[in-house]
């Protein structure tokens, strides 16, 4: 049987876009008067964040609500660097993903890394009363499955050391030095705010074994279209 591949990478367009959306109507975004300015927004969204967002020291109270958590949390995101940064790498890995693997299995994988990586967070970090939101695991997820899918591609990257200097780099080159320093930062991660490297770590692994085992029989390599990124989140 034919299996006929898209086109276009509708489902990742469709997902920053619903990233966008849901940013512009939440509190993070500042944009709605409905919810107040100073501490009453800050109020606000930390009550938007608890509701939708995974808090670690209540996954494992035995109740089903928190399990829903990561698949909405995947969608917040808590303020617009943060959005931005996930979105950007989403558009230069995700499309080309989406288009060598179909939507149905590009949706499975996006879906099913992201939630496992939240929750191999809230694990490891399960006495931590922080909440945790965001695509970042999602889209480490993708920068796996990329590496394993077109690992000859070539990535046009910018280097903080080299003077912010746009250089093309092979793809598998970038991606394991990012996913080295994302090693490196999540050895020292703590329960405060800031950056769930673990997330991105076990998102990154998790993709790029999803790739591995639906294409690990077929030809990889194939040409991606012309890719743009950062080394670093």
């Amino acid at each position: 049987m034919i299996r006929l591949m898209p086109k276009h990478p509708v489902l990742t367009y469709s997902l920053i876009s619903l990233c966008l959306l849901i940013f512009l109507i939440s509190p993070a975004s500042g944009f709605l008067p409905t919810y107040g300015t100073g501490s009453s927004l800050h109020r606000a969204q930390a009550e938007w964040f608890q509701r939708w967002g995974v808090l670690p020291h209540t996954m494992w109270d035995g109740a089903l609500r928190p399990f829903l958590t990561p698949l909405t949390a995947l969608f917040l995101h808590a303020n617009w660097l943060h959005l931005l940064g996930n979105v950007l790498f989403l558009y230069v890995f995700g499309g080309p993903v989406e288009l060598r693997m179909g939507r149905l299995r590009f949706a499975v994988c996006y879906a099913g890394v992201g939630y496992t990586a939240m929750l191999c967070y809230a694990a490891a970090h399960h006495h931590s009363t922080q909440t945790l939101v965001g695509a970042s695991g999602a889209v480490s997820g993708m920068l796996g499955a990329f590496l394993y899918l077109y690992p000859k591609a070539r990535v046009t990257s910018v280097f903080p050391f080299l003077l912010f200097l746009p250089l093309r780099f092979p793809a598998w080159l970038v991606l394991l030095f990012w996913l080295a320093l994302q090693w490196i930062a999540a050895r020292d991660d703590t329960d405060g705010p800031g950056v769930a490297y673990l997330a991105h770590v076990v998102g990154f692994t998790l993709g790029f074994l999803y790739a591995w085992l639906r294409f690990r029989t077929a030809t990889v390599g194939t040409p991606a279209p012309a890719t743009q990124g950062e080394s670093t989140p």
